[in-house]
């Protein structure tokens, strides 16, 4: 599920393929099939392996760098020659020495070698370098027109043979002008576009890494999906707190710079906790950790290697903290006004977990009696103690847990 939200950003593999195709790889070969065409006429070039030939190495080339941009891999230069070198080596075969002498095969080459190469340089998007080449490989692109007119009037007009006779007529010289023109207006265009274009996806990358903050990366994807998912829900859920013991009067006479570091420090080492998890959200208030698992099993592993690792760091500085965990219904999604809103979850489980927690010595992890009875084959505990609560007729009754198996 998390991955929801890097595709949307990144794209996928097929969608690189397609974009690869139509705006690179496919631009020559059909150049090359409507000349084709018109020369030798629709009946015998269809029965030809020629327009197989080279539409089929399009696509191989297409697939291969298409599948390269996606993983963030630059061979442009090497996968602009694939499609050419295919064609050139089946036609080859097929038609011998005659294929060389052919002046649009030879263009093919010249062509994919100078759009290659300028690929290949062009690794620094928004730059002023790139703005230069991205221009260029478009003059160098849309003159794929105007290199395969000038030879299918040669080959069909011999007075036209040359590059002098075929700018001796004024209709060619015409096309000669505009069609790099285009090619310049088109450059110019796609510039202004990728730049834009990358000041989207910078802005929708802070965007997700501010939203993860404050949603966490599972729930901003399934969001992403379906935007039901943060509208205020009933649902059971398991609920734990974690709260450093102590922390108060240990920050007393500390730096705020020097308390604000541990704190980081402490929630970096539960978030690196939470990544291996199912948690679907979590919560920091001052030194005290919330976190909402959609089953107690889940919540019951992560604790495990939590309060291990927990442990272990507060004691640089003598500290310990207390865990409580409680299973039950709460209200969860979007709160507040219709300006400013907060995933956050309500009720009185929340509220019973925090107890809880407020009541576990350092080191200590306390679960409700309904957590226990649904862990009773993963958790060993000590003789149940029964808490006062605020807000609680009776007694909570409680479990320290003792030990773990079978996690």
């Amino acid at each position: 599920m998390s991955m929801e939200i890097e595709q949307r950003l990144k794209g996928t593999r097929k969608r690189a393929v397609f974009q690869e195709l139509f705006m690179n790889s496919i631009h020559f070969p059909l150049a090359n099939v409507f000349l084709e065409l018109l020369i030798e006429g629709p009946r015998n070039y269809i029965r030809e392996p020629d327009f197989y030939t080279i539409m089929v190495a399009c696509l191989v080339q297409a697939y291969f760098l298409g599948t390269w941009q996606y993983q963030g891999k630059s061979r442009r230069f090497l996968g602009n020659l694939i499609a050419p070198a295919i064609y050139t080596v089946i036609e080859g075969l097929i038609e011998g020495a005659r294929f060389f002498t052919a002046p649009h095969h030879l263009a093919y080459w010249g062509f994919a070698l100078s759009i290659g190469l300028l690929q290949e340089i062009n690794k620094k998007p928004s730059s002023y370098l790139s703005d230069v080449l991205t221009v260029l490989e478009h003059l160098i692109r849309t003159s794929i027109l105007l290199v395969m007119y000038a030879i299918f009037e040669g080959m069909t007009e011999s007075k036209y043979n040359s590059i002098g006779s075929f700018l001796s007529n004024d209709s060619h010289v015409f096309v000669a002008i505009v069609i790099p023109l285009l090619g310049l207006v088109v450059g110019f265009t796609n510039v202004i576009a990728n730049r834009y274009l990358s000041m989207l996806q910078e802005t929708a990358a802070q965007l997700k890494k501010y939203s993860e903050w404050l949603l966490g990366r599972d729930l901003l994807s399934a969001a992403i999906t379906d935007a039901n998912t943060l509208s205020l829900q009933r649902r059971e859920r398991t609920v734990l707190f974690m709260d450093i013991r102590g922390f108060t009067s240990w920050s007393e006479n500390k730096s705020p710079e020097v308390v604000v570091e541990m704190l980081n420090s402490y929630f970096e080492k539960a978030e690196q906790i939470w990544k291996a998890s199912d948690v679907i959200k979590t919560k920091h208030t001052a030194d005290e950790i919330m976190a909402v698992f959609p089953s107690e099993y889940g919540a019951i592993k992560a604790v495990v290697q939590l309060n291990q690792e927990i442990s272990v760091f507060l004691k640089r500085f003598d500290l310990s903290a207390g865990i409580g965990i409680h299973q039950g219904y709460l209200v969860e999604g979007l709160i507040g006004s219709e300006d400013v809103k907060m995933y956050d979850v309500i009720g009185d489980t929340v509220n019973t977990a925090k107890r809880i927690c407020d009541q576990a010595g350092g080191g200590e992890i306390l679960i409700s009696q309904e957590v226990y009875a649904k862990l009773e084959t993963v958790v060993t505990a000590h003789e149940p103690r029964f808490l006062k609560a605020k807000g609680k007729s009776e007694p909570l009754k409680v479990f320290p847990v003792k030990g773990f198996k079978g996690l």
